[in-house]
């Protein structure tokens, strides 16, 4: 029988931990197993506990949410651990690179205590925090900018059907839209996926979106989805 999920609490505003620690607590199937200032205390908190879930502030002091999410990320022995970065202001800058490092998705601070729970039971699983509605916002913030100078490596080693579903996943589809669109199984787009990210040393579905459209393999807003002839609708 799995034991309760272990999460740490990393933000530089007390209320705030006390806040999130007081909900979570309350909570069957949760632990609190420790909280930190700052960034740097938070990646020592991690290294000790090991949680299944960090809830981390994305600006602190000594250092950033984003850098303590890059070491968290870089370090083998932490590989279960899961990132969520904590946001007072939505789809910045700041939740972007938050990504790239190596998060498994955000809330706002302002989130609903009901979603703030959903959010760990679907970060606990493996999953990323990332509803298509939410991958469709980033997607238009993505495709917006110009596209970085260097391209990550790795998009030759994806099949056909890999490369595919991974564009289509960016696109903010869902698995069961995936399988409709491709005329597959749920179950068999959800093993596409699955290698996809083996074989990119994607940690979940938030850095296969960073990586299909940082790679290239989605760049327009609007464009065809793969094997189709028109733009598939409004991203929504």
């Amino acid at each position: 029988m799995r034991g309760p999920l272990r999460v740490a609490l990393v933000d530089d505003q007390a209320l705030m931990r006390a806040g999130f620690r007081a909900l979570l607590d309350a909570e069957d199937g949760i632990e609190v197993v420790g909280e930190a200032a700052d960034g740097e205390q938070g990646v020592e908190l991690v290294r000790a506990e090991v949680p299944d879930i960090a809830l981390i502030d994305v600006q602190m002091p000594v250092m950033s949410g984003i850098e303590a999410t890059r070491r968290i990320a870089a370090d083998p022995e932490l590989s279960a651990v899961r990132v969520v970065i904590l946001t007072n202001h939505g789809l910045d800058e700041y939740v972007f690179e938050a990504l790239r490092a190596g998060a498994s998705g955000f809330l706002l601070k302002d989130t609903e205590p009901a979603d703030l729970l959903q959010a760990v039971e679907v970060v606990a699983r493996g999953e990323a925090l990332l509803s298509p509605a939410v991958t469709r916002t980033l997607i238009g913030e993505f495709v917006a900018r110009p596209p970085d100078r260097a391209t990550p490596p790795g998009l030759e080693c994806l099949t056909r059907r890999e490369r595919e579903v991974t564009a289509l996943a960016a696109r903010g589809l869902t698995n069961e839209e995936i399988a409709d669109h491709m005329v597959i199984s749920p179950f068999t787009a959800k093993t596409h996926i699955s290698r996809a990210m083996t074989k990119l040393g994607a940690r979940d579905r938030a850095q296969l979106v960073v990586f299909a459209y940082e790679s290239g393999l989605v760049t327009a807003r609007g464009g065809s989805l793969p094997g189709s002839g028109d733009a598939g609708g409004p991203l929504r």
